[in-house]
């Protein structure tokens, strides 16, 4: 092991302090949750810096019981042994590759511990993947083997694993369709929305052009079909790598280009000639270094993990470029093995071994989708396996508890598919992880949902992001028929505390019973597409979304978005003085003003739920002393929900609830009806005086033009006044409309009356049980 005495004039190693926004020293102290740990570090002001790593059960670092990880390109790292139960110490320092030795004083010390039975995640160094693979072409998905093992099993299985609806619908089509023009920058280089999305879907169906017919005539050895592929490449490879397509002036553009480009110069490769090959080459390598340098070199994701974009670009992007690049262009393999290692490493910068998704269940598709299909194509070529770690073992329960089947608008988080069904390709990653795990509730979930949401496979969100037959064409060649079992014994209760949500499901296979309540507070804060919704809840019940998600995905930016959507005003939450919590764009406020869990319990007749998100609101308001919620969730289905707040100075809250509907409003009360379900809300005790409730319709502070055409909304809001302190208890009752079996009636002291429908419970009784302490 080298020694410090062995490196003459030793460098000054800084350890800075991490931010709100960077990597930590990991791992210190806090429960391992695979084995090997990951290992991380603020980098060196130099970033052709190299380190060294010491890992020892000895805290002295002694010879012979301590291992060493010399030349390390980055601050992260994710060991290729695995390591024996018990207590460990490790440091790093500056390594000096030229001479081999250890170049700066050594870190701080810090400590771990490996318990038993830990999942087993190690990662081969570089030097033994590039041993893994297989340089010929394509390498994308099948090799040159598979492609004459698929064309021979055609011959006597015409439609395996789907081929003829793949080819029918997206391998012809493409033989008619004139040639995509390169896209034109907006007029004056101002970005308008209409223009960028026609300019990402072109990108998208670039993709389906080149990819599907390259592989249809590849596997078919169809001279017709690889023409008009080439075609489509040399068309593509064409255009203007620093125009309207390149990452600086539209990113999502340029990731579909290079992926575009990478699919048809791997599958196309022994059918270009020579000048063909160079040209289209150099034009995947160019965009791809964009993508690559701003990746590395200016997100910095290596320092700053949570830029949703850069991250998403490791899998959407550079894999599928750097593979078909390997072995001709160096630079390509080393971004390579940098996303191999991130990925390995500091993924997923948004969950943990929970399988949460701090950005919500839209954002999760959207990267998960692309996760997935770069996973499969390293253990492909480099066979290196990524869905064993426990992130990856668990995150299909994010979707299948917080998006169930059904479910348009309780959801939190930027969502494009809002008052639609649930995204297709949701179902698509979940049944992609019962393929990997084996989960009969993850194949439930992708047939429901895919049946649910038949018919919208057109749509922007669905066909302007992924070819659905060519990824069931993929998933049924990779992976085994799974059977599905439907959820009637999943536990009721989810909380996911890597990212601070609570998740209760209820009958999610029956659709006239089932119940899907979620409450949020995240230390995740209104970070990247998150919003300002800590303490906030989302109700669905017998078939009908009831408490909702907001507004409409009009556009990132949008008036829509920026004053609406992202604020607390939107979320069935409580506003103080009128402010919500901050949620604007100071990434650093962002991530502070968070939210935190503080219990959940599984009583004999109620689930316990509380969050604490005064951080969220002293972030908007420092007056702001304290903000909980706790939810009493009964077995009968109805919610008791206590709000605690004190400030420094006396000031009003609001009560919000949003519906998608008008509502009856009494003087402590409000109903709503839909067409399968209602509600009842009553406001049962405050300390600070009776609540003003009023129905409020519409969206303060959109641009009318935004929402023209679209329907309007509703919440109520009930304002208590002023006061230095408040506790308020609200009863909310969701019941059905279709299947009444009991009926109870309110009345309140203004005459307002509500019959409300139980199905379970044994009298005509509710009784709601204060704590002394409220």
């Amino acid at each position: 092991m080298p020694k410090i005495a062995d490196a003459p004039r030793l460098q000054y190693l800084d350890e800075p302090k991490p931010g709100t926004l960077t990597i930590t020293y990991q791992p210190d102290g806090a429960p391992i949750q695979e084995n090997p740990p990951r290992f991380s570090w603020l980098p060196a002001l130099d970033d052709d810096a190299r380190y060294v790593l010491k890992v020892s059960p000895d805290p002295d670092f002694a010879p012979g019981v301590t291992h060493v990880f010399e030349n390390l390109t980055w601050n992260f790292f994710t060991p290729d042994v695995i390591f024996e139960p018990g207590s460990y110490s490790w440091a790093f320092a500056l390594w000096d590759a030229k001479a081999k030795r250890v170049a700066s004083a050594w870190s701080s010390v810090r400590s771990f511990d490996i318990t038993p039975d830990l999942p087993q995640t190690q990662l081969p160094r570089a030097e033994a993947r590039l041993q893994a693979r297989d340089l010929r072409h394509p390498r994308l998905w099948l090799n040159p083997d598979g492609v004459v093992a698929f064309r021979e099993t055609l011959k006597s299985a015409p439609d395996h694993c789907g081929w003829q609806n793949f080819f029918n619908n997206s391998v012809e089509p493409w033989l008619s369709r004139a040639i995509i023009s390169e896209p034109s920058p907006y007029p004056d280089n101002i970005r308008i929305a209409t223009l960028w999305r026609q300019m990402y879907i072109d990108c998208q169906e670039v993709i389906y052009a080149i990819r599907h017919l390259a592989i249809g005539g590849v596997i078919l050895d169809d001279p017709a079909l690889i023409a008009m592929a080439k075609t489509w490449l040399l068309s593509v490879a064409a255009w203007d790598p620093k125009g309207a397509t390149s990452r600086s002036y539209n990113d999502e553009a340029a990731f579909r280009v290079v992926t575009a480009l990478a699919w048809g110069y791997d599958w196309l490769h022994d059918h270009l000639d020579e000048d063909e090959r160079k040209q289209v080459r150099n034009v995947l390598l160019a965009r791809t270094r964009e993508v690559a340098d701003h990746v590395l070199w200016r997100a910095r994701i290596h320092v700053f993990p949570y830029d949703s974009h850069a991250v998403r670009s490791l899998s959407a992007a550079l894999t599928a470029a750097c593979i078909a690049l390997a072995g001709e262009e160096k630079e390509a393999e080393d971004w390579l093995d940098y996303t191999v290692e991130f990925l390995f490493t500091l993924y997923s910068p948004w969950g943990g071994k929970d399988g949460g998704w701090a950005e919500g269940p839209h954002y999760w598709m959207t990267g998960i989708a692309y996760l997935t299909e770069a996973a499969n194509l390293i253990r492909a070529f480099l066979k290196v396996d990524l869905y064993q770690r426990p992130f990856f073992q668990k995150t299909g329960d994010f979707p299948l508890y917080t998006k169930a089947p059904g479910t348009r608008r309780a959801c939190f988080g930027d969502d494009s598919t809002l008052g639609d069904p649930p995204g297709l390709k949701v179902g698509y990653n979940v049944r992609q992880f019962a393929g990997v795990t084996g989960n009969p509730y993850y194949q439930w979930y992708y047939e429901r949902l895919n049946a649910g949401a038949a018919g919208t496979a057109m749509e922007f969100y669905n066909y302007g992001w992924w070819d659905l037959n060519f990824d069931d064409l993929v998933y049924r060649h990779d992976y085994p028929p799974v059977e599905a079992r439907a959820p009637s014994d999943l536990p009721p209760v989810k909380w996911f505390k890597d990212i601070g949500w609570v998740a209760v499901q209820k009958h999610m296979d029956d659709p006239a019973r089932h119940i899907q309540f979620l409450f949020k507070s995240s230390s995740f804060g209104s970070l990247s597409h998150s919003h300002g919704d800590q303490n906030a809840f989302l109700l669905y019940a017998f078939g009908e979304d009831l408490a909702i998600q907001s507004g409409y995905y009009v556009a990132f930016n949008s008036t829509m978005h920026r004053n609406w959507r992202r604020q607390t005003i939107s979320k069935n939450a409580v506003l103080i003085e009128g402010r919500g919590q901050y949620a604007d764009g100071d990434k650093t406020i962002a991530k502070k003003a968070g939210g935190r869990i503080l219990a959940v319990r599984e009583e004999k007749t109620h689930v316990f739920i509380s969050g604490d998100a005064t951080a969220a609101y002293h972030a908007a308001d420092p007056d702001v002393l304290r903000a909980e919620r706790d939810i009493y969730f009964s077995h009968s289905d109805f919610l008791v929900i206590v709000d605690r707040v004190e400030c420094a100075t006396a000031k009003s809250i609001q009560w919000l609830f949003h519906a998608t509907r008008s509502m009856d409003v009494g003087s402590n009360s409000f109903r709503l009806t839909g067409e399968r379900a209602g509600l009842y809300g009553q406001f049962v005790h405050s300390t600070s005086g009776a609540p003003e409730v009023r129905l409020v319709e519409g969206f303060k502070g959109v641009d009318p033009v935004e929402v023209e055409g679209l329907a309007t909304q509703f919440h109520i809001e009930a304002s208590l006044p002023p006061s230095t302190k408040h506790t308020l208890v609200t009863l909310l009752v969701p019941y059905s409309l279709n299947e009444p079996r009991r009926v109870f009636h309110f009345i309140d002291d203004q005459g307002f009356s509500a019959d409300i429908y139980f199905t379970d419970v044994d009298d005509n009784q509710l009784r709601i049980v204060i704590p002394k302490n409220f």
